[in-house]
């Protein structure tokens, strides 16, 4: 079977997609496009030999989509992820699911009401071979239990549209998300620290900050973000255990020796970085939705993100811990 994909809001990450999907991704074939841009969804839709609709309700609702990926920009997920839910559609949309609990709540409201797990949160380090292995490194019980773990997201820099909230709620995600996957418990307080400002800087941004995490059993989680570290796309993670340390490593096959040292090349950005994660988490995903079952991230997932980036929101412009509280979690969801 190959799955019939419609995609909503194609842009650099959703064009991305298409180049895995129509290249070394099997069971899958964007063949509808939709985008605020309707010259940018016919350029697509041309590119792939589809089809472009004016609004994204017509694409969810079309009878030649099996099944919706939703890659625009996080503000506008909401009512496209529960016009898929209304459809029965299964559906694959990029972090963060929403920009707010409540807004991810509600959608967790529609998915139960519809009886059938459809959302899928595009957390995409969960399928990085090197967490993969962090993981079950701890989940073994080799090093005892995790005490601390050391993150760090570096970006070579931002555009002007990055605002002071989404060094929380567009970068440390990824973190928040990751850290809850690898513990396996939520967490119950963040704080901010901020150390001295980069002058290679927007003026309205906070970079570098550190946020500050503690988990349900004690566990510290400190994710230093600097997104305008100018050398590279840089992404750092040590688990600190009873018994041992993991530690990623730099991703690189190859390492160079010459007159100028040893060195390996950094990568520059999140593509470079984690592209083989991409394959494996959307190929995970055409396999399950071809066979009928949900896979990956939920949106209770997206949810608890967004929890925490809330409260990571409130810390850095707060001094102090600020105690970060979320529902029960749904049997729906266990």
């Amino acid at each position: 079977m190959t799955v019939r994909i419609g995609m909503i809001g194609p842009g650099g990450m959703g064009k991305a997609h298409i180049e895995r999907i129509h290249s070394v991704i099997a069971g899958g074939r964007v063949v509808a496009v939709t985008d605020v841009n309707a010259d940018n969804a016919q350029a697509v839709a041309d590119s792939v030999g589809g089809q472009a609709f004016a609004s994204a309700a017509e694409l969810i609702n079309s009878p030649d989509v099996d099944a919706v990926m939703i890659t625009s920009h996080g503000p506008a997920h909401e009512p496209d992820v529960l016009e898929c839910i209304k459809a029965g559609k299964y559906v694959f949309c990029e972090k963060p699911l929403t920009p707010t609990a409540e807004a991810a709540a509600r959608i967790m409201e529609a998915e139960m009401a519809g009886g059938k797990k459809l959302v899928t949160v595009g957390f995409m380090r969960r399928f990085d071979a090197s967490y993969r292995e962090m993981k079950k490194i701890l989940d073994d019980g080799e090093v005892g239990e995790a005490l601390m773990v050391h993150c760090a997201h570096r970006n070579p820099t931002v555009p002007d549209f990055y605002t002071w909230d989404m060094a929380i709620n567009d970068t440390a995600i990824h973190e928040i998300d990751t850290m809850r996957w690898l513990l396996g418990e939520e967490f119950v307080s963040a704080r901010v620290d901020k150390p001295k400002k980069t002058s290679l800087r927007f003026e309205h941004l906070q970079d570098p900050l550190v946020l500050i995490l503690t988990s349900e059993s004690g566990v510290r989680v400190d994710d230093e973000v600097f997104v305008n570290c100018q050398y590279g796309y840089d992404i750092q993670c040590e688990l600190v255990a009873e018994r041992g340390v993991v530690r990623l490593g730099d991703q690189e096959l190859v390492h160079r020796a010459d007159a100028q040292g040893r060195r390996n090349r950094l990568t520059m950005d999140h593509n470079q970085r984690f592209g083989q994660a991409f394959v494996t988490e959307v190929q995970e995903w055409l396999t399950a939705v071809a066979e009928d079952r949900h896979t990956g991230s939920s949106s209770w997932d997206g949810y608890a993100a967004a929890v925490v980036c809330d409260a990571g929101v409130k810390a850095l412009t707060e001094d102090g811990e600020v105690a970060i509280t979320m529902m029960d979690k749904p049997a729906f969801y266990a």
